[in-house]
């Protein structure tokens, strides 16, 4: 039986790991001090929380399906290394990542492609075994993925998806309307800490971090509105 991804399970790995968070976060706010280009996209807990599912799952192979300036892809990176073993494969339909994420982080250990993974499904290793997707927020690009990229994909893998929850539910017409049905469909459980859907997550998470010295913010804003899953 796949184990569920839900807030016991994260608060677990927040105290499990709690120096080397600590660590990284020192090193990603470094990232974003001035001159740097890098924007980050993740709000503080959804960036934490792939860090956490990544050093629990220790994957070989991660599939990272939108990079845009590279602040997800760093979060990743930091996990693998800290891991000591796995491989990135990054896609997106801009390079912008490429001039952000630091050789040390790299080197070794990703591979980037740039274009349209609907054009370029066949370069998705067979072997992923974590799936990281903050790419287009429409309909049609969810419904392609859960058709075409997911029937690949191993159940029991974790699963991140941005941009679900900016409100109570997910918008109409959009890939979190979509996402979200075909997991009610599968009774796939998924966890959220969006302020808007499940502020009592947000809180309680934001009361460990507190407790673990990890409470000052990287950035400002504090939506989080990627869900997490494990794939069934």
């Amino acid at each position: 039986m796949h184990r569920p991804i839900d807030i016991d399970r994260v608060i677990r790995l927040y105290r499990a790991h709690a120096d080397e968070l600590a660590r990284v976060r020192k090193e990603q706010r470094k990232l974003l001090a001035p001159p740097t280009l890098l924007k980050a996209q993740l709000d503080d807990i959804e960036a934490e929380i792939t860090y956490l599912l990544l050093r629990e799952a220790k994957p070989e192979t991660v599939v990272e399906i939108g990079t845009f300036h590279g602040w997800s892809t760093t979060w990743i990176l930091q996990a693998l290394r800290d891991n000591g073993n796995g491989h990135l494969y990054s896609y997106d339909i801009v390079s912008h990542v490429e001039r952000n994420v630091p050789g040390r982080l790299s080197a070794g250990r990703w591979t980037f492609t740039q274009g349209d993974i609907r054009e370029n499904l066949e370069k998705i290793p067979d072997t992923t075994d974590f799936l990281f997707i903050d790419a287009a927020h429409t309909a049609s690009f969810a419904r392609w993925y859960i058709q075409q990229l997911m029937p690949r994909m191993t159940p029991g893998i974790p699963v991140c998806v941005h941009d679900v929850f900016h409100g109570r539910c997910a918008l109409p017409f959009t890939e979190g309307a979509v996402l979200l049905r075909w997991l009610a469909e599968r009774d796939n459980a998924y966890l959220t800490a969006s302020r808007a859907r499940e502020p009592e997550v947000q809180h309680r998470l934001n009361d460990v971090k507190e407790t673990l010295f990890l409470g000052e913010p990287l950035k400002d804003s504090k939506d989080n509105p990627m869900i997490f899953f494990t794939l069934r």
